[in-house]
């Protein structure tokens, strides 16, 4: 008597049944996206032990390295586990949130008439967190330990909802509180004391349209830059040459 057919089929393994989805540890990404997370979380630390002014919380640079900082430490602990790198649409938004961070602040904010109110005042370790340290920690985790050609301009949109949230925030906040409050509005081309609300949207419209620039050249630059983490990777898994003794 024939044996049924299902006991004939050989029997699936149990790593063919369950497949590791983890791969090697990457302990050097580990470490540097370790560091990277700790100063994204010390300069907004600091602002708030030290006074900085106006109130920390309501600053964009100081809630956008929290956001940084929290993306770096998912994605230290993700390369520790051996786990797939963060989704190129989050490396991205964190990447555009840094770069406006640093550009802001070097290129705008400093030559805004001097005033404190700006966002240039409060400790000088905490400014330079802020501003300096953490976009080019975030710049060099991008630029060497992710694979290129992995952004799209169709994730433009979402890594502008960040900025378009804190507007919406900070107008909400500023119509909250009395005329005359001290740091109602953070920074000066947000007042609407100042401008109105016509002319405060118009300049945030306008500072819109560079992020959303910035972030093309982004996409564009990534779609350019070589693969450096590509080339670690071969350099870790070339296989040696053979010994003198077995050539022949």
């Amino acid at each position: 008597m024939t044996a049924p057919r299902t006991a004939l089929l050989p029997r699936p393994r149990a790593a063919e049944v369950l497949r590791d989805p983890t791969g090697p540890r990457r302990p050097w990404a580990t470490a540097l996206r370790t560091v990277a997370c700790g100063a994204a979380a010390a300069g907004p630390a600091i602002a708030l032990a030290t006074g900085y002014t106006p109130p920390p919380l309501i600053h964009f640079t100081v809630l956008a390295n929290v956001l940084v900082a929290m993306a770096f430490g998912w994605s230290a602990v993700r390369s520790w586990r051996g786990a797939p790198p963060l989704p190129p649409y989050l490396t991205g938004a964190v990447l555009l949130l840094a770069a406006i961070t640093g550009l802001m602040h070097h290129l705008v904010l400093v030559n805004y008439g001097g005033s404190p109110d700006t966002g240039t005042g409060g400790h000088p370790a905490a400014s330079l967190l802020l501003h300096t340290v953490t976009p080019l920690a975030v710049a060099a985790d991008w630029l060497l330990l992710t694979a290129p050609r992995a952004l799209r301009l169709v994730h433009i949109p979402l890594w502008l909802s960040a900025p378009a949230a804190y507007l919406g925030l900070i107008l909400t906040r500023g119509a909250l509180l009395s005329p005359g409050s001290p740091a109602r509005y953070p920074y000066p081309f947000l007042d609407v004391d100042t401008y109105g609300y016509a002319g405060t949207l118009t300049q945030a419209l306008a500072l819109g349209l560079l992020f959303a620039a910035l972030g093309a050249l982004i996409t564009a630059t990534d779609r350019l830059r070589p693969n450096v983490t590509g080339w670690i990777q071969h350099r870790r898994n070339r296989i040696s040459p053979p010994a003198a003794g077995g050539l022949k």
